[in-house]
Formats: C-alpha cells, sequence, structure tokens
C-alpha cells in the first residue's frame, strides 16, 4: 500500500510548487511506487477556506511536507494559520514532517511566520530551495532518505528485506522443527531439533534487527500468501495444445515454499501417465511416468526458489496435451544468459535466503546444475530437451510424448503394462468391459483417441509408428471389447471412449 503525502500550505504563493511536486512524484518511476499525494488543490472548492478538513488530510496521511514561505495565512478561530495548525497537528500524531522554507532570508518573512520557522528548526532538519527544481531534488532526497530508514528502498535481494508486519506467532513451529529433522538428516545441519525458534531463525539469517526476514515467512509461515498473496501457485490443466477456456481442471495452491513445490509437483504427476508393468521380471512391478518426476520438480522448484516476488505474478504450472509449461515472473541474473544454462555455470539465486534453506532440505543444489540435469534426464528417457526462454517472466517447456511411459516398462514387463495415474479411468475401463489384459500398444493408441477423438488411423500410425493396418487392428480390438466406438462416418466422424 502506498504511503501517503500530505503537502501542507493553502498559501497562494504555493500553488505552483504543490502542484508540480505532485506531479513529479507521481510521475517518477520510483517515488510512485511508494507515494501518493493530496494537495490544497485537491478538494472540492466549496471546502477550500481552513477548516477541520486539512486537519483530517492530516490525520490520514502517513507523511507530512510543510512548505514555508514568507506569508502566515489568514487565521483560523484559534487565531493560528493553517500552516501552523497543520504543523501543529502532525506533530501531536507524531507524523513524520518534512519541512522546505522557500528562500534564506527570514528577516522579509511574516513576524509569526519567522516565529513558526525558528520553532520547526528545533524540532526538525529544515531544508531551503529558492526554485522548484531546487525544491524536487530536495524532497527526492527527502523521500529517498525516508524509504532507506523504513526499510522500504532495497540495495539486497528481497528474500532479506524485513516483513514489518510479521512476527514469531505467525510462523509455524511445527514446520520448523520438521525443516530441522531433514536438513540434519540430508545436510548434516548442525543445530539440533530442540533448538530454539530463534536460534533456528538466526542461524539461517532469517531474523534480522528483531523482525523476521521476508525469507522466513515463505519458508515457515503460517499463512505466507498473507504477507505476500502473489506467492501462491497457479496449476492447470488443458486437453488440447492452446489456452482454452473452459479449464478442465486448475487448482490455486498457497502455502510455504516446500508446500508449494510438493503441490505443484503432485498436481502434475496426477495428470500425466504412469506405466505400471507386471511382475514377469522382476518382484517389483516397474513403472514409470511419462516425464521424469525429478524434470518436473527441478522446473517447479526453480520458480519458487528464483522467482521475483516483488511482482504481482503468480507462478504457473500449465501442462498441455503436448508440453508442460512452469511460468514465473522472474528473469535471469545479468551474469547468466539461456545459452549459459545449457553450459556449466555458476548458481546464482535472486533469493539467497530462500535458496539456503531450499538446499538444506534437499530440494536443489548448491551448484546450478539444475537445467543441465533437466535436459540429460530428458535425453536419457527419449524426451526432447526442455526449452528455456524469457518472455514477460522465465518459462521453462517440458515436451510430452505419447506411450514414452509404455515403452519405458513394457521389455521390463515382459510384453504386458497398462495406463495408471492421470489416466487410471481408462484401465479400469478397461478392465471391466473386456475380462483380459490390454497390450501395451494398444493402451497407447486409447491414450491418443482419448486426447484427440478426431484423431485419423494415419496420424496414430505416425504418433506410435506403427503401419496403419496393425492400428486398424488394434482399434478394432478395442472396439470388439466396447472400450471404445465410432460416431459418424470415417470422414468427419469422432471417437468415443465409453464411460462405464
Amino acid at each position: 500500500m502506498k504511503q501517503k503525502i500530505f503537502i501542507s500550505s493553502v498559501q497562494s504563493e504555493f500553488k505552483a510548487e504543490r502542484q508540480a511536486l505532485k506531479n513529479y512524484i507521481h510521475g517518477d518511476a520510483l517515488l510512485n511506487r511508494f507515494f501518493d499525494v493530496f494537495i490544497f488543490e485537491d478538494l472540492p472548492a466549496s471546502e477550500r477556506h481552513p477548516n477541520r478538513a486539512y486537519i483530517e488530510k492530516v490525520k490520514n496521511s502517513d507523511i507530512y511536507l510543510g512548505l514555508f514561505g514568507n506569508e502566515y495565512g489568514s487565521r483560523s478561530n484559534k487565531k493560528i494559520s493553517p500552516t501552523r495548525e497543520e504543523f501543529l497537528a502532525a506533530t501531536k500524531l507524531r507524523k513524520p514532517r518534512l519541512v522546505f522554507i522557500k528562500g534564506s532570508k527570514d528577516s522579509e518573512r511574516h513576524p509569526k511566520m519567522q516565529a513558526l520557522v525558528k520553532e520547526v528548526g528545533k524540532q526538525v532538519i529544515r531544508r531551503r530551495f529558492s526554485s522548484i527544481g531546487e525544491l524536487i531534488l530536495s524532497v527526492y532526497a527527502s523521500l529517498v532518505d525516508y524509504l532507506a530508514t523504513k526499510d522500504l528502498l532495497r540495495s539486497g535481494p528481497f528474500d532479506a528485506t524485513i516483513c514489518e508486519d510479521a512476527s514469531l506467532k505467525d510462523l509455524s513451529a511445527e514446520k520448523i522443527h520438521k525443516f530441522v529433522r531433514t536438513a540434519r538428516s540430508a545436510r548434516g545441519f548442525p543445530l539440533s531439533e530442540d533448538t530454539s525458534i530463534k536460534e533456528v531463525l538466526e542461524h539461517l539469517n532469517l531474523f534480522r534487527k528483531g523482525k523476521l526476514t521476508y525469507a522466513a515467512v515463505l519458508l515457515f509461515g503460517k499463512q505466507p500468501q498473507r504477507f505476500l498473496i502473489s506467492s501462491e501457485v497457479k496449476c492447470a490443466h488443458f486437453h488440447g495444445k492452446d489456452v482454452a477456456k473452459p479449464i478442465p481442471f486448475y487448482q490455486v495452491y498457497k502455502g510455504t515454499a516446500f508446500e508449494l513445490t510438493d503441490q505443484a509437483l503432485n498436481f502434475v504427476l496426477s495428470k500425466i501417465d504412469l506405466a505400471v508393468g507386471t511382475r514377469a521380471k522382476s518382484v517389483q512391478a516397474p513403472v514409470a511416468y511419462e516425464i521424469p518426476p525429478d524434470v518436473i520438480r527441478e522446473a517447479i522448484v526453480n520458480a519458487v526458489a528464483h522467482r521475483d516476488y516483488t511482482s504481482n505474478g503468480s507462478i504457473q504450472v500449465m501442462l498441455f496435451s503436448d508440453r508442460l509449461e512452469v511460468w514465473n515472473p522472474g528473469t535471469l541474473p545479468t551474469s547468466l544468459t539461456l545459452a549459459n544454462l545449457r553450459q556449466p555455470h555458476s548458481s546464482v539465486p535472486a533469493n539467497p535466503l530462500l535458496a539456503e534453506s531450499l538446499y538444506l532440505a534437499k530440494y536443489i543444489e548448491r551448484m546450478g546444475t539444475g537445467t543441465r540435469d533437466m535436459i540429460r534426464d530428458c535425453k536419457n528417457v527419449g524426451l526432447p530437451e526442455p526449452k528455456y526462454s524469457l518472455t514477460d517472466g522465465f518459462v521453462t517447456t517440458i515436451y510430452r510424448k505419447p506411450g514414452r511411459a509404455l515403452e519405458a516398462v513394457t521389455e521390463q514387463a515382459g510384453g504386458q503394462a497398462e495406463i495408471k495415474g492421470g489416466q487410471k479411468r481408462w484401465s479400469e475401463k478397461v478392465v471391466r468391459k473386456g475380462g483380459q489384459k490390454v497390450t501395451a500398444k494398444q493402451t497407447a493408441v486409447l491414450d491418443l483417441v482419448k486426447r484427440d477423438p478426431s484423431i485419423s488411423r494415419k496420424d496414430l500410425s505416425k504418433k506410435l509408428n506403427i503401419n496403419e493396418s496393425a492400428i486398424q487392428k488394434h482399434l478394432d480390438t478395442l472396439k470388439n471389447k466396447m472400450v471404445i466406438r465410432r460416431v459418424g462416418p470415417d470422414k468427419g466422424g469422432h471417437w468415443e471412449v465409453s464411460k462405464t
């Protein structure tokens, strides 16, 4: 929320200065992020006279900015000018007061204004100006100083910034103790489980000046989105290749950085194919997802760790029929390029405190190997290399390959496998209808038909690398088992998967 600045003085001699300051603050890229301005001219004409309206504006403001000149101004019933009354109100309410005095010759001022200038000088630092340009420069410097003292203007990473509204009661002791247990086991974390919450936070540099950092809230908060609403993760599943409404599956996840990663990963795993083989060649049935879970996890945790948390955008995880996209509102550090991500490179986390705890919990590594591990893991299972791109954020694209999960386990399973996970309901239908096992190739055909009911034999043949006559036999088998049926002619018709 922006800080409200009340620019004092109804004096006509400062009409131009008031408007110039408002225009400058609202037009400056930095100041406009933090401040909103009220001036005398913002009031309706009927209220532009000394009365309680000005004092109410002082009360509702965060900063008092006084402009003092030669004139003292008309006096109210209290026999003091509005300028002095406003200054006294700001003083009584303990508002931050910034005072700017026009000119250097106090002898030329009205006697009562001379007295006010002296009174103000005993309480606050006054800055003098002789032109609007000088005034703007002085106000800019004062407001930047104000932001710095409030720790609102940062020079370091965002996650190390103090979260002013958060306190220890906003953190979950259970989540912190769980983290310590995990970090001790995974990385040899030196603190014991009975270490106090405050000591753990101080050890992780998450507690500064007696206050919590944003990283502490994101890692261990009871409700992190209460302080950073956009830190949520939005997940969507589309049956086609484009974003289209209505969205079949849509979920918004909230929680800590650890919880967001786990929830988003589980969302994707529940929607993609999981092939399960038989125990013909092993005591344990072989299983495989169509996309390696480690690749999905790496894409999601990278988005959580490296996103820009000052942005109003959220992480988006979007699963399409041909690919998975993980988008985050962030960019690469200046020392890295998209090409570097495919080569050995250093780790340059955008949020180092967040990244350190994710490392200790074994969610990420420190060596900057994540993107290259994703490329290697995809190539090892016959998937195209992931694509990394910068648009209005950083996007990781992981490509899907129909039937890949089945291919991975069919040989291990002695030629028998079925689809579970994201397509579990299909394998259940096959068992109930046919009373027989469905071969891996027939299940792959069913998979593609379900995704695209209008798909042709020719396209099925290309996607599965099976000749069209074999495809026709598989389709006939599925029709005979009443798993699918053809609606309409060969050209212009479509397949329908049984609902029972």
